[in-house]
């Protein structure tokens, strides 16, 4: 019987509903994937992703992160994201400081009230994981540290959302999603402004005081630049811990003595939290563009093109994680590198913060529903670029 060949596409109906089997694949027969339809490459072996994460002079960032972005040749906006050193390094600079795990762990009483909020008004016989929780705390905290008034939060996160969406088949950005992506700017903007007039003591105000050096100057950010700073951190800030506690619910129905085993002994909980990111990482991949040739694997990645980091196969690589296709809080965290918020340069600005959101969390949902089941005919992932979860996870707590 002849095997057919792995076809890997990031806008189907089989990468949104959890693409690990062909990951499995790619990795052990195409480890350098092509895909001649949407003209992409993509790298799936732990030690491969993580190589290229930590070379930007070969896996560029600065022609942006997603497929269509890399592809269409436009100039990107001001993110950090989308910049190589030393830029990168300069611009990091000026945020680093408000997300050290010392300066996140002040934060600890807002992000517990955010989540005590929510949880005190959920009602147990009919609890969405996701649309009732973990959808609506992790927003409030971020754009709270930026300044964003309480009554324009949410519809931080619904902007978001929208801009993310994705059509089955297809790279392009939606109508609807290109819109919210300009409201979201307009929102920022109009908030800048009002800083610019009357500072505070939020992000905002912080990023209109800083200066950066540029062509051997101190010179301060303009309003696109910081538009796309808090663009940025307001939306890596929320989908991170939205789509983390809702895939880790999903993930401890289906391995109840685990979630057993958390809620006897909490001190196993950032244990659990750095396997969640390992088993199902939020952000799926990153997109690179290559600056020069790359041999990998007796293939030839020409340079000019674009080449997706699969985090979520490298995190499931066999080579660097034994046993990886099996969720285990226990796993000796030395294995590997976990990748499942980024390495290297472009490693996740928010780490800390994601990491104790994430574990408050899950600490306050054992004592919510320390046994519960899901009801799966209401399961309900979501259709988005480089991001894996669910948009829907109803529960009914048991007694």
């Amino acid at each position: 019987m002849t095997t057919s060949q792995v076809v890997f596409d990031p806008f189907s109906d089989d990468y949104f509903n959890a693409p690990y089997a062909t990951y499995r694949r790619m990795r052990d027969e195409a480890p350098v994937y092509y895909n001649p339809v949407y003209d992409f490459y993509a790298l799936t072996r732990h030690a491969d992703v993580a190589a290229a994460l930590k070379d930007p002079a070969t896996f560029s960032s600065s022609r942006g992160v997603d497929l269509e972005m890399v592809q269409s040749g436009q100039p990107v906006p001001p993110l950090i994201i989308m910049m190589d050193p030393p830029e990168h390094r300069r611009m990091r600079s000026l945020v680093n400081k408000v997300f050290t795990p010392r300066a996140i762990e002040r934060q600890r009483q807002t992000v517990m009230t955010q989540i005590d909020r929510y949880l005190g008004a959920a009602n147990p016989a009919d609890f969405d994981v996701v649309q009732d929780f973990s959808a609506l705390f992790p927003v409030e905290v971020i754009t709270q540290m930026l300044g964003v008034p309480a009554e324009l939060r949410q519809q931080v996160r619904l902007l978001l959302d929208k801009s993310l969406e994705r059509e089955y088949g297809k790279i392009e950005t939606p109508e609807a999603g290109m819109q919210a992506s300009i409201e979201t700017g307009l929102m920022y903007y109009n908030i800048i402004q009002e800083r610019r007039a009357q500072p505070q003591d939020d992000m905002i105000s912080d990023l209109i005081a800083a200066e950066v050096e540029r062509d051997g100057a101190m010179t301060s950010l303009d309003d696109v630049e910081i538009t796309a700073f808090a663009s940025m951190l307001g939306g890596a800030g929320a989908e991170t811990v939205t789509k983390l506690v809702g895939n880790a619910v999903v993930t401890f129905a289906d391995n109840p003595d685990q979630w057993q085993q958390l809620h006897d002994d909490r001190s196993l909980i950032p244990a659990a939290v750095e396997e969640l990111l390992r088993w199902e990482a939020p952000a799926q991949y990153l997109v690179r563009y290559t600056l020069k040739d790359v041999e990998l694997h007796g293939t030839t990645i020409p340079a000019g093109n674009p080449v997706m980091l699969c985090l979520g196969a490298a995190n499931r690589d066999e080579r660097a994680f034994p046993d990886a296709d099996t969720f285990d809080i226990h796993r000796d965290r030395g294995q590997a590198q976990n990748l499942g918020l980024g390495y290297g340069e472009h490693s996740c600005l928010g780490a800390a913060l994601a990491r104790m959101e994430s574990s408050a969390a899950l600490d306050r949902l054992l004592d919510f529903m320390p046994r519960y089941e899901i009801r799966r005919d209401g399961l309900k992932r979501v259709a988005m670029t480089n991001v894996i979860g669910w948009h829907n996870v109803p529960v009914r707590v048991l007694p």
